[in-house]
């Protein structure tokens, strides 16, 4: 089918504003945007945008669909079984799809049923986003994530953790660089691989084509991923300049994941393990901190929610850009080409991320200007449609 969007602005994801444009979308992909006048006489379907922005299907380049957002999302996973396990992880695929996000990146699931989610919507079988996985996380002896991760110690040991997530099937490589808020008896300040094993695991992902991603909290950590030439740092809370600096040098993104924190912070009396609240409410201030140096800086920033954690639910994805922009002052226009094409850079996604012709037709139509209030864009409510693959998911 043949559709035309037209009559409301239109943010194409690189950072440009276009009004008086039309979108016309065949089947699944994005065949012609040009000046309105050039569809005169069109007789096909149409879709009204009058009063409204049309944007490019927003991307989260930091979900886990295998866990809930309960207070202990841990220990709800552990009493489903693996199929109950695998239909809520697609349940919550689908809410985020619902909730105007095309595209994401899950970065640690349980078993790999998430692969099964992952390959079902990604070829049509279920409605869901596009969905890139990483498998097991790989994390030392005691680690963060090591209840579900592949543990792994000394150089050849991880470069076989590697190995066995790229024959299971993986798109990305996660690798956990510190300790973290939602494991006991870590110290998410503290770097847990050495520079010789993170680096090893990398150079064994990016030798058979997979993007590497690293679990980053403390500044010891951080430098240690960076220089062994991860591609995104995952979280990033207690940067210092020299992160900022090597960080931006090289090209590595952030992914800030402000959802994460802010959700323990607010729900800390909901059933939320008291060793995570303690350790949220001595990060949270270094957070905002260190990504507003890192924007201020001109570092490459990818949207990621860790959706799933605690109260940080599947669907409610798109509240991270308001987060982004309330909390650390990065621009409305920045936060949504962070969370377009930015996002579609990162995840190797060529074909998606901006409003162009050619790219797969996932779009986002919300009410007003998000350039001038950003809740058009992170509040549900304010979203008139969701279009996937050409579409239409929500609205209409």
């Amino acid at each position: 089918m043949t559709t035309l969007y037209s009559g409301g602005s239109l943010i194409d994801g690189a950072g440009t504003v276009l009004a008086e444009h039309g979108v016309l979308v065949e089947g699944t992909v994005i065949k012609r945007l040009a000046p309105i006048g050039e569809f005169a006489g069109f007789e096909g379907n149409r879709v009204d945008t009058s009063g409204g922005t049309l944007l490019p299907g927003l991307i989260d380049c930091h979900v886990h669909i295998c866990f809930g957002a309960e207070g202990n999302p841990w220990a709800a996973m552990m009493a489903l079984r693996e199929s109950q396990m695998t239909m809520r992880a697609l349940d919550n695929a689908q809410m985020t799809l619902r909730g105007g996000v095309t595209a994401i990146r899950d970065c640690g699931g349980k078993e790999y049923l998430e692969f099964a989610v992952r390959d079902a919507c990604n070829d049509g079988r279920q409605f869901g986003p596009t969905i890139r996985a990483s498998g097991r996380v790989i994390c030392m002896t005691g680690g963060h994530g090591n209840r579900h991760g592949r543990i792994a110690d000394g150089p050849d040991e991880v470069v076989k953790a590697v190995r066995e997530q790229i024959h299971a099937g993986s798109d990305l490589i996660k690798l956990m660089a510190t300790g973290g808020v939602m494991t006991p008896g870590v110290n998410p300040e503290d770097a847990h691989y050495t520079f010789e094993e993170i680096s090893a695991g990398i150079a064994e992902g990016h030798r058979f084509n997979r993007t590497c991603a690293s679990h980053a909290q403390g500044s010891e950590g951080i430098l240690n991923a960076v220089r062994g030439g991860i591609d995104s740092i995952e979280h990033g809370i207690f940067m210092t300049e020299e992160c900022v600096e090597e960080m931006t040098a090289r090209g590595t993104y952030l992914v800030p994941t402000l959802a994460a924190v802010k959700n323990i912070i607010a729900n800390k009396d909901n059933g939320v393990p008291a060793y995570a609240v303690e350790k949220c409410e001595r990060v949270t201030v270094e957070h905002v901190k260190s990504i507003r140096m890192f924007y201020e800086a001109g570092g490459k920033i990818a949207m990621g929610t860790d959706a799933g954690t605690p109260y940080n639910r599947h669907g409610q994805n798109a509240l991270e850009l308001e987060y982004m922009v309330n909390d650390t002052g990065i621009s409305p226009m920045d936060a949504i080409t962070i969370s377009t094409r930015n996002g579609a850079d990162l995840m190797r996604l060529e074909d998606r991320g901006t409003i162009a012709e050619g790219k797969a037709a996932d779009m986002l139509i919300v009410d007003g200007d998000p350039l001038t209030d950003i809740t058009r864009v992170s509040r549900r409510e304010n979203h008139r449609m969701v279009v996937k693959n050409g579409i239409q998911v929500t609205g209409g």
